[in-house]
């Protein structure tokens, strides 16, 4: 396990950040741009002021909860969130995501960052999880779509995916926060977890 499933988090703000460096600078954009720069610069404090970690991995714990047995073909225990396992630990699972999250911004590190979570909470590592949907082949192809919707905005952050071919959409969600905007939630990290299961377990049968 070396990603976390958050690493698309940090992954999306990377290269939405550059893209919008050149490009935009103000609004949520201008939010993805200083979250990359936070994370190059390894500070957390500003890192947090644009991405609401807490609401992140809250949401992506539930997420990942409902994919079920589907988990068990991309990782060693990943079968164990069946029966509601993982939403009775849900609490201890964020603050150990954001205990990966964290050390990943200070340290540049993925290692440290999958070092830095709990191995003994059903062995399951946002990190590991990240690296089934992102490899290091993967490469930012554009920004999809864009939409506003009053305090919240939507991007679609497309990336190739060279192991099997094909390319992904990661959509973020942002809410404005009075004078700047905060990334709150992958909307799609459920779906991404589905559909790279279904891409591994083609591949094997292949």
């Amino acid at each position: 396990m070396k990603k976390l499933l958050l690493l698309v988090l940090l992954i999306a703000v990377g290269v939405g950040g550059y893209y919008y460096y050149r490009n935009l600078k103000q609004g949520p954009s201008g939010a993805l741009m200083a979250a990359a720069a936070a994370v190059q610069t390894h500070d957390m404090a500003t890192f947090e002021k644009y991405v609401d970690v807490n609401s992140v991995t809250s949401h992506l714990v539930d997420d990942v909860a409902q994919q079920g047995a589907m988990l068990s073909s991309l990782m060693p225990g990943g079968g164990l969130v069946m029966g509601g396992a993982m939403r009775l630990l849900k609490p201890a699972l964020a603050k150990a995501a954001h205990q990966e999250v964290q050390r990943y911004v200070e340290t540049g590190s993925l290692e440290a960052a999958a070092a830095a979570a709990p191995k003994r909470l059903m062995n399951i590592s946002l990190t590991g999880l990240a690296s089934k949907i992102m490899s290091p082949e993967s490469a930012f192809k554009g920004v999809k779509y864009t939409r506003e919707e009053g305090d919240n905005a939507f991007m679609g952050l497309e990336v190739s995916q060279p192991k099997y071919d094909t390319t992904m959409v990661i959509e973020v969600k942002m809410r404005r926060q009075g004078d700047h905007w905060q990334l709150t939630q992958i909307m799609n990290s459920g779906d991404l977890l589905r559909d790279v299961a279904q891409l591994e377990k083609k591949r094997l049968l292949n």
